[in-house]
Formats: structure tokens, sequence, C-alpha cells
């Protein structure tokens, strides 16, 4: 009857509807097992909690990482400041021992050169002599003094810049 409203023979009907059923049973035989792939990864995840517990877990946790990310920002605000502050510290030394005078041996006399990050500071000279020490500050600027540098005062500021040959 089929083939003579539609010109096509049953048989190849019932075939074809065969292999659609056929295929529907695969694809749902493969959707149960996805389905209890998927219910076991949710029991581990679940694993003793109920739904209340993990909210607050995860709640928790949120929390967790916006005070982690308040507190980086503010490490980050520290170190910013603390490497502006290194631009006036002294991180620069040079130190060379003398005789100031031939005679008296043992090097007690001293140049002492303190630079910042710009070749900014000071040098203190201090000559040992019999009657005393004497000491004397010149100021840096530039990596230049205003006042003549003795040859001592000269090394250890090279020094303190880097320029300097050691001994």
């Amino acid at each position: 009857m089929i083939s003579q409203y539609l010109g096509i023979e049953s048989d190849y009907v019932i075939i074809g509807l065969a292999g659609v059923v056929l295929l529907l049973l695969i694809l749902t035989v493969i959707n149960i097992a996805q389905m209890r792939k998927l219910k076991k990864g949710y029991r581990v995840f679940m694993g003793g909690k109920n739904a209340k517990n993990l909210e607050d877990t995860l709640i928790r946790r949120l929390n967790q990482v916006d005070d982690l990310l308040e507190a980086n920002a503010e490490n980050r605000k520290n170190i910013e400041r603390l490497f502006s502050d290194m631009c006036h510290t002294y991180q620069k030394m040079g130190l060379i021992k003398y005789d100031a005078f031939h005679e008296m041996g043992g090097k007690l006399s001293f140049s002492l050169a303190m630079l910042d990050v710009k070749n900014n500071g000071f040098i203190i000279n201090a000559m040992h002599t019999r009657e005393g020490c004497y000491t004397y500050i010149k100021e840096i600027v530039d990596g230049n003094s205003i006042i003549v540098l003795s040859e001592e005062e000269k090394e250890a500021l090279n020094r303190a810049m880097g320029t300097g040959k050691t001994e």
C-alpha cells in the first residue's frame, strides 16, 4: 500500500527505520555511559558536603582571593616606595687607608666616600698624627667636589663610583 502512495517499496522503508532505531539505540548507550562518568565526578566533587557547605567554602575562598589581591596591591605600593626611598640613601662606599705621615706606620689615616645612586654624598678624611686625629668632610655632588681632593680622597671617590682601581 505504501508503494502505491509514495512510490517506494515498504521493505526499504522498514530497513531505513530499523537503521535509524539502531543509530538512536547506540547514541542512547553512549549518553548513558557519559552520564555515569559525570555522576561519578559529581560525587567525588561533593564528597561529604552538602550544598550549603559548598557555597560557604566557595564564598570563603573568593574572599581569600580578594584579600590576596588587596595585599598584593599594598605590597606593590610598598616596593615602589622603597625603591623611591633608596634613591636618597648612601649605597656606594669607597675606603682608602693610608699613612698620612710616613714615619707613623700602621695606616691609621683613612678617606671614606659615601655616595647615593646619583653620586651625591660626602668624603670624610681622617688624618692620624702623633698629636691627634684631624677629620675633614667634603661634599660630593654628581661625583665631583668643589674643594680640591687629595690623592687618597680621589681614590676613595673612584672606588665608591666603581671607576677606581682596587689593590
